[in-house]
């Protein structure tokens, strides 16, 4: 997936918007409520994107794939940030950034 990739999928959510509140390169995804849902560095290679996750999820995930950590910068229970060339296939990585938005919305 390239940041091209994510940054319309996550756009793809209802009312979601793309915010720069860090810096430039830095896109936070939030949706209508102006809670964030994803953010990714565009600039980072390997790619990476992390998302809030149920604390439980989270746990197994990390368990499951090397490409999951605890969220970089975040709330290590609630987040978790992937990489995007890891082993996380694209079609997961898109159901965690739905489930990420069915979260806070």
């Amino acid at each position: 997936m390239t940041f091209e990739q994510l940054r319309d999928y996550c756009l793809s959510m209802p009312g979601a918007q793309e915010t720069f509140p860090f810096e430039p390169h830095v896109s936070v995804f939030k949706a209508a409520n102006g809670k964030m849902f994803a953010l990714s560095i565009a600039r980072r290679a390997p790619l990476q994107v992390s998302v809030k996750c149920d604390p439980e999820l989270g746990e197994a995930l990390r368990r499951d794939y090397d490409a999951i950590v605890e969220g970089y910068h975040l709330n290590k229970r609630h987040w978790i940030t992937i990489t995007l060339d890891g082993d996380a296939p694209d079609a997961r990585v898109r159901e965690l950034i739905e489930d990420s938005y069915d979260l806070v919305r």
